[in-house]
């Protein structure tokens, strides 16, 4: 029986590599993103390494929840997923909203792949055993643990707002860790270490992304950023792979794969009470499995944001 493993932002940096490596391991892999072009010349690549079924590319722009909720269905009619990789990641320097009217940030980096997720989770039990990986970050710790509304108070400062998504999306990780234990389907996270991609590249280099305390000290941090996202796109993608394929996780869901291909601890915030409750109240609320009669527009004036680039972190 085919396996099949479908790798979100599939077509470029630690996406590409991750399913370049389920591929090289026997998966027939579909990766999702915006452009058509970057996906073929992904395929391509795909195709020159896979030992299993040939690869695929579906054009999907992830910020839409709408579009989510159709990709659902159509992933689910090609028959159940053996692995979804929920590698979809973008970092706005300026605030942005979605076409939906929902920040674009927490939209991508949670809201997007936790709908994806709950959408398919009866085909994902129907193909067991079967894993979900979430990517997570390290940009975590930076994150301002509060949860009651989609938007933290203050300014809008990109690394810090994007941490909070990342620390939202592992909380829920966690969370769906422990609902799905027992049920042949391993929920893990991948901490991929950092590395040099679109979005690294493009994000991080201004001290207008961090807070004013820290531009205080941007020379550090600049220096701090740099190395962490110096390295090759192909390391970073390893815990990925590993947490989708390693028969030594099977079945150990709510596990963080570091970069070390090892088990290293989640943030403490991200299995607080609170912080859990809250991040599931406000999914629930804004990325319904049913879809809204009609999508509400947008709650403020503001840029609408462009969709997530192919990479992530």
């Amino acid at each position: 029986m085919e396996r099949r493993a479908v790798v979100t932002a599939g077509t470029g940096g630690i996406g590409l590599e991750t399913a370049v490596g389920l591929a090289a391991r026997g998966l027939a892999v579909t990766v999702v993103g915006r452009d058509a072009a970057r996906g073929a010349r992904a395929v391509e690549r795909i195709a020159a390494t896979a030992t299993g079924g040939a690869p695929r590319f579906v054009a999907a722009d992830l910020s839409s929840l709408a579009r989510v909720r159709s990709l659902a269905a159509e992933l689910a009619a090609d028959g159940p997923p053996h692995v979804l990789v929920n590698n979809v990641g973008a970092m706005f320097p300026e605030r942005r909203r979605t076409a939906e009217g929902i920040e674009a940030t927490f939209a991508v980096n949670h809201l997007s792949p936790y709908l994806l997720t709950e959408l398919l989770l009866d085909p994902l039990r129907s193909g067991a055993p079967s894993r979900v990986v979430h990517v997570s970050s390290r940009a975590v710790v930076a994150a301002r643990r509060t949860f009651r509304d989609v938007e933290p108070p203050g300014g809008y400062y990109a690394f810090h707002w994007y941490g909070r998504a990342k620390l939202a999306h592992l909380a829920y990780t966690l969370d769906l860790a422990e609902r799905l234990r027992d049920s042949g389907v391993t929920v893990l996270a991948a901490d991929p270490g950092g590395a040099a991609t679109d979005m690294t590249n493009g994000t991080m280099r201004s001290p207008r992304i961090v807070s004013p305390p820290l531009r205080l000290l941007w020379p550090l941090v600049r220096r701090t950023f740099a190395r962490s996202t110096a390295g090759p796109a192909a390391e970073a993608a390893r815990p990925s792979v590993a947490a989708a394929t390693d028969p030594a996780y099977a079945g150990r869901g709510g596990l963080l794969i570091g970069p070390g291909l090892t088990p290293v601890r989640p943030h403490r915030g991200a299995t607080d009470p609170r912080t859990v409750a809250d991040v599931l109240r406000l999914s629930r609320e804004l990325a319904p499995l049913e879809a809204p009669p009609l999508e509400a527009p947008p709650l403020t004036p503001g840029p609408l944001a462009p969709g997530p680039r192919d990479a992530a972190d």
